[in-house]
């Protein structure tokens, strides 16, 4: 069948269908992952073409997968970070959806205070196992969507859960109907794409839930989960490991609509971010995140690096409010007692900190030459310099204008007598032997005492 594309404005094919090869021996892609070698990015040079959305937002999934990481959140700590969640959103829901565990007590009553709140996003949603008790659950708590495990790679169908192909497509078709007769739209998390056999088993089974889906008018989103960080951008990368050829396969292949496909990344090999902004890039509205990248083994993508992307593509914020940002790394920190590595972008507490003395002459002059962008605008997060032995007077003069907010004609010079005088202190630490930075405490100490002299 050929269909005019209004976005493309040309005659295009809609429709192959894939059958399902339901395989005797599992397809391990051993010429890719060979297991006892780092694996393998193969090209066959066959490019797919950019298709953005219309619209693109992300999907938190902090009180889930970033849980499953760490010690559990308190209630309390859930429904505060939830409504910093709302609160950097914005009124347009660019944060559109949370998910929750509803396994214990706890894990409900977050649920149930959370909603409370009357918030429209992000959306409360949850995760379940593929029991009919556990659908009771989500709809006895009022949720309307919840998400399905359906392992899609043959390391999962064969090796863990021994089934066929065909085997596990009618058993989790089976869990996609039980969930609808409850009213609940189901979200297909499709474990392990990256490492699956995707024109011989995740396309068919696609075109299966889209077929189910047009019958029970209901919605079914498909998760494409990149569940070992397998994912590669790189032009003419081979199935299964290219982001680009598994989103447009999904939408132009299996036929799923681009508000339905929703990329779910690790960072294994420290692609998360990449691989989300190409998942955008090629036809996903919506990427699955967790804040500060918290998950398993190496961690989710992370929500506020996503928020950045989304400024760099779309132009703008969208109306999110980036300064809830640094509110939400302060709460981690202080309240949860959580670590954020100090060079974490956007959130670390040195991404914006120079020590050479050299950048900080050059913020002196014009913060502009070393800072990323505005920072204390966008994130309320002003750049400021660390003190050591290779700062120099313009890193002093700097600390000291920055701490004092002294601005124009009451600005100190990195030559006025007071700033030489700091300086001379701290060579002093170091000619004795200092290794580690001066901290402010100190620095505060001695600038004052030398103020008042």
């Amino acid at each position: 069948m050929f269909e005019f594309n209004k976005k493309t404005n040309l005659l295009e094919r809609s429709e192959t269908r894939y059958q399902l090869q339901d395989v005797k021996e599992p397809n391990l892609h051993r010429n890719l992952f060979p297991y006892d070698e780092i694996p393998k990015i193969a090209f066959n040079h066959r490019i797919v073409p950019i298709d953005m959305p219309d619209e693109i937002w992300m999907t938190d999934t902090t009180f889930r997968d970033g849980q499953q990481s760490r010690e559990p959140f308190t209630t309390e700590q859930i429904v505060h970070i939830y409504d910093l969640l709302h609160a950097l959103s914005g009124p347009n829901g660019l944060v559109r959806q949370s998910e929750f565990f509803i396994y214990t007590k706890k894990d409900r009553e977050a649920v149930r205070r959370c909603l409370e709140r009357g918030y429209e996003y992000p959306e409360v949603t949850s995760w379940s196992r593929a029991s009919r008790s556990d659908f009771e659950l989500v709809k006895s708590i009022g949720l309307k969507e919840t998400g399905i495990l359906v392992s899609c790679s043959d390391y999962h169908i064969f090796l863990k859960m021994k089934m066929t192909r065909r085997q596990a497509i009618d058993h989790y078709l089976s869990v996609v109907r039980e969930c609808m007769e409850f009213g609940i739209r189901p979200r297909c998390h499709f474990e392990d794409i990256t490492r699956a056999d995707f024109y011989g088993f995740v396309v068919p089974f696609v075109t299966e839930l889209m077929d189910l889906m047009r019958d029970a008018k209901m919605p079914v989103k498909i998760r494409a989960c990149d569940t070992m960080g397998y994912g590669a951008t790189f032009p003419g990368s081979v199935m299964p490991r290219s982001v680009q050829g598994l989103i447009y396969g999904l939408h132009h292949h299996a036929g799923v609509p681009h508000e339905l496909i929703e990329w779910h990344g690790h960072n294994d090999f420290y692609r998360a971010v990449v691989n989300a902004a190409y998942a955008w890039l090629y036809g996903a509205c919506s990427v699955n995140c967790s804040l500060l990248g918290i998950g398993e083994r190496t961690g989710n993508t992370p929500l506020e690096a996503m928020i950045i992307e989304y400024a760099q593509l779309r132009g703008d914020l969208g109306g999110m409010n980036a300064e809830v940002i640094t509110e939400i790394a302060r709460y981690f920190e202080e309240e949860i007692g959580y670590r954020i590595p100090p060079m974490t972008p956007f959130v670390g507490r040195n991404f914006n900190v120079t020590r050479a003395g050299i950048h900080a002459d050059g913020l002196l002059k014009n913060e502009e030459i070393y800072n990323i962008f505005d920072t204390e605008k966008i994130l309320n997060r002003p750049c400021s310099i660390t003190i050591s032995g290779t700062s120099g007077l313009a890193g002093v003069a700097h600390w000291v204008n920055t701490h004092f907010e002294l601005t124009g004609g009451d600005a100190f010079d990195k030559r006025h007598p007071v700033i030489e005088a700091i300086k001379g202190w701290v060579d002093a630490q170091y000619e004795e032997g200092r290794v580690t930075d001066i901290t402010d405490g100190e620095l505060l100490e001695v600038a004052e005492r030398v103020m008042r002299r």
